[in-house]
């Protein structure tokens, strides 16, 4: 995320702990009420945090909840899991939600990704 002119001078360090905040649980509650207790900022401030990166709140959180599942499809050790339970651990429980959004993100099913990774298809 680039730096917000509209806030004040916390926002550099809020900028770099709300992303990290959420890379380190992907599989909470990450509602934008939830993430701005967290770090004792008000709803307002957050969205005016992300939307001076270009997303929002939400767009940023399912994003990295994504990249993450796409990651550990990838992941030789963890092949033995199907998509969807490496969906769940990041709160993205329903199977045809994660489906849809994972194919929109990327492009791929997370069967062709997974496919992709061992030389397949």
């Amino acid at each position: 995320m680039r730096a917000c002119p509209v806030v004040g001078s916390g926002a550099a360090e809020a900028l770099e702990r709300v992303p990290a905040y959420i890379d380190d649980r992907l599989a909470e509650d990450l509602s934008p009420g939830a993430i701005a207790a967290a770090h004792h900022i008000s709803v307002r401030h957050l969205h005016a945090l992300f939307r001076a990166s270009g997303a929002t709140v939400g767009d940023h959180v399912r994003r990295r909840r994504l990249e993450r599942i796409r990651r550990d499809l990838l992941d030789p050790a963890l092949k033995h899991l199907p998509a969807y339970v490496l969906a769940s651990r990041t709160g993205l429980g329903e199977a045809s939600h994660f489906s849809r959004v994972f194919r929109a993100e990327f492009g791929l099913s997370p069967r062709a990704v997974r496919e992709q990774a061992r030389g397949g298809a």
